[in-house]
Formats: structure tokens, C-alpha cells, sequence
């Protein structure tokens, strides 16, 4: 391979990677993650990734997105979150879940690790917020069930399409 081609190659793998980040805040990253594969399959000339391939994860990306845009509805309203804080306790989770999951899961096991690790940062980081609170001023556990249930339902999604995405790259 030349070295764009590898330059190439890790980009894209970095924005698959940002895709399932952003699922975790409530940003689309179904469609970057549609997008990020559509420009590897356009710039490959459709050789690993098919049309049919492309269709099937565009459903996906808009399935979830549909998803999501019902389960915010349907929620209740949420106190403010310290977004900084968030993100830090979400990359350190996605960094610790690649390092554990990875060598009993192997190659899976650092996209399930990403993700996972991130969602349980997240949710240790609201908890130690929640804690800090005064009882009233808390949020309802169930509005942390359904950021959680919702994040799972989106990542799941996610990881389902890189997974496609990644089995026609590499067969």
C-alpha cells in the first residue's frame, strides 16, 4: 500500500471512531459513520464496499436517528450537564474498555470496549455528579435509565454498521 493509501485508510478508521463518540452525547454519529464509508467506498471506486451495502447503512443511519428523535420526545426534561467533564470521563472510559475488551474479544473487542468504556464513563460521571446534588435538585433515575437505554439502542446500531462496513473491507 502507498502511504496515502494507509494515510487514507486511518482516517477513516478515526472517523468511524469519532461516529461512536458522538452517539454517546446525542450527535449523529450514524451519519458520519454512513458518510465516512460512502467517501471510503466512492474513493475505492465501490471495490470492498456495494451499493447494497451503502443502502443498508443509510437505513441504519436513519433508523437510528428516528430512534432517538422519538426516545428524546417521549423523555423528560434533563438538568445541564457539564459537557467538559463529560467528554474527559467519556474518553478515559473509551480508552480503559479498548484495553480490557480487546484481548479476550480481539478486533471486536476494541470497537465494543470504545464504546462501552464511554457509556460507563459517562454514566459513573453523572452518577458522582448526581451524588453531589442536594436530594431535590437530583434527576430521576429514570432519566438516567433512558440516556443509558438510549445510548445502547444508537451504539448498537453503530457498532452493527462498522461491523458490515469493516467484514466487506477486509473479505
Amino acid at each position: 500500500m502507498s502511504f496515502f493509501a494507509v494515510t487514507g485508510f486511518t482516517i477513516f478508521i478515526l472517523i468511524l471512531f469519532l461516529g461512536i463518540f458522538l452517539n454517546l452525547f446525542g450527535l449523529p454519529g450514524t451519519v458520519v459513520i454512513f458518510f465516512d464509508v460512502l467517501i471510503y467506498s466512492i474513493s475505492t471506486g465501490f471495490e470492498h464496499v456495494g451499493t447494497n451495502i451503502i443502502l443498508l447503512l443509510f437505513v441504519s443511519a436513519v433508523i437510528a436517528e428516528i430512534i432517538e428523535f422519538f426516545w428524546i420526545i417521549s423523555e423528560p426534561p434533563q438538568q445541564a450537564v457539564s459537557q467538559k467533564k463529560s467528554i474527559k470521563a467519556a474518553a478515559a472510559g473509551s480508552f480503559a474498555g479498548v484495553f480490557l475488551l480487546t484481548p479476550f474479544f480481539g478486533g471486536p473487542g476494541i470497537w465494543i470496549g470504545f464504546f462501552l468504556g464511554g457509556l460507563a464513563g459517562i454514566l459513573v460521571m453523572e452518577i458522582i455528579r448526581q451524588l453531589s446534588l442536594k436530594s431535590p435538585y437530583r434527576t430521576l433515575n429514570q432519566v438516567i435509565f433512558n440516556m443509558v437505554g438510549k445510548n445502547t439502542v444508537k451504539g448498537f446500531i453503530s457498532l452493527c454498521m462498522i461491523a458490515l462496513s469493516l467484514s466487506n473491507i477486509y473479505s
